[in-house]
């Protein structure tokens, strides 16, 4: 779609573009006054048609940017310079996609490749996608130090691995730990997949790490009330924030599978939820309550935008799409909390997995036995629910002896 367009027709293409991607109204406008300076621009320069160098020298012009703006956009000119963007985007491909910032992939030589194989590998044995990519993060710890080093896959030797160690200690212990785990597979990798001659993965060393479960973060009854309480359920985005904060307070969903739950997945017949979990990759059968049940029609009649998306809760920025993948929702639930006035200690968690954990408390003080709570969490093995025997104090406090009775207690 390179052809030369005058520059009055192009904006008006683009505007009209916006408009039809239902942009709000605040961001069509800044578009419009920002447009309406470009033309004004290119009438006192006696230029009609539009071109990706126009659009910069106007960007230099006008905002005083530096030469190397388009490396590192200053702040204070990101609306513009997404402006101009999208003008040049629409004239060469007749689209306008949204905005999604990149971080610079960086290539290794001897690595890239290899890494590429070894994923391969981890995807056969079913990893989850949450697991996939804390992992492939740790081992691209290690390629890095070994690209920064000028270190070949045939070269690595254990003083590289004592060295790589070195590098981590400014870590949590635990960080450390995992970071091992994630070496050493990928060292066994390039031992079977015949890049180094050796198994180095028995000379990553050992770090001593004090292994012990971490008490689960619960929120008061109370404050979970006035969290849903302060939410404004005659607001659009409101609506689809308080059907999220119910299905994890309710049923104890995790964010991943909120994110993923799809319109046919609500069986609104046999009013269940039917869904795979991102974790373990099980489906669980969740019931539709009836809090929920209303929480979620509201959103889908007056709440959720138009869209052919088949995902449920969708972001309500245009273009209107499912979160990303990494998007784990925090900010819906701080956004409350801070309404609600809810001031919690500085050692509590208190994002959107705490309300999992609150759950389970509340289930245990309910008396309810520990196998229905794992189902309830969706936890592969029930050990993973026994964390959660730690919060309950006052069954903690029936399974503690009377020390006088041990003191009594005859021996003879």
């Amino acid at each position: 779609m390179k052809t030369k367009t005058t520059i009055e027709q192009l904006v008006q293409q683009v505007l009209k573009r916006l408009k039809e991607m239902n942009y709000a109204e605040s961001t069509y406008k800044a578009y419009e006054r920002l447009y309406k300076r470009l033309i004004r621009y290119a009438i006192d320069r006696e230029i009609n048609d539009y071109s990706k160098e126009l659009g910069h020298e106007f960007l230099q012009t006008c905002y005083s940017l530096p030469e190397d703006w388009e490396e590192k956009t200053p702040r204070n000119v990101l609306g513009p310079v997404r402006c101009i963007r999208t003008l040049t985007e629409y004239q060469e491909f007749g689209t306008i996609s949204r905005r999604i910032r990149k971080k610079k992939v960086i290539e290794y030589p001897f690595y890239s490749a290899i890494m590429k194989d070894y994923e391969a590998e981890c995807n056969l044995r079913c990893y989850s996608p949450s697991g996939m990519r804390t992992r492939m993060n740790r081992v691209t710890l290690f390629v890095d130090f070994l690209h920064r080093s000028d270190i070949t896959p045939n070269a690595i030797t254990p003083a590289h691995l004592s060295q790589f160690t070195t590098t981590l200690m400014h870590r949590h212990a635990k960080s450390i730990a995992a970071i091992h785990v994630a070496t050493r597979s990928f060292l066994q990798f390039l031992y079977l997949k015949g890049f180094h001659e050796k198994d180095l993965s028995s000379y990553v060393p050992c770090f001593k790490s004090s292994y012990g479960k971490r008490i689960p973060s619960v929120w008061k009854t109370e404050d979970v009330k006035k969290m849903l309480a302060s939410i404004d359920r005659a607001n659009p985005t409101e609506k689809r924030d308080y059907a999220i904060l119910l299905l994890v307070t309710r049923l104890g969903m995790r964010v991943g599978d909120i994110k993923s739950l799809k319109l046919s997945d609500l069986q609104w017949e046999h009013r269940r939820i039917n869904v795979v979990q991102q974790k373990t990759l099980r489906t669980v059968d969740y019931p539709i309550l009836e809090d929920i049940g209303w929480a979620i029609i509201d959103y889908l009649k007056d709440g959720r935008p138009k869209t052919d998306t088949p995902f449920l809760f969708i972001r309500h920025n245009a273009p209107f799409e499912p979160f990303g993948m990494h998007a784990n929702l925090h900010n819906i639930i701080t956004k409350y909390t801070r309404r609600a006035g809810i001031v919690f200690p500085k050692e509590q968690h208190h994002g959107l997995h705490s309300l999992r954990h609150t759950l389970a408390k509340t289930l245990l003080d309910m008396h309810t036995p520990l196998g229905v709570i794992s189902q309830v969490l969706g936890h592969m093995d029930i050990q993973s629910t026994k964390v959660y025997l730690s919060i309950d104090l006052e069954g903690l406090r029936r399974c503690a002896l009377d020390p006088q009775t041990v003191f009594d207690y005859d021996l003879t």
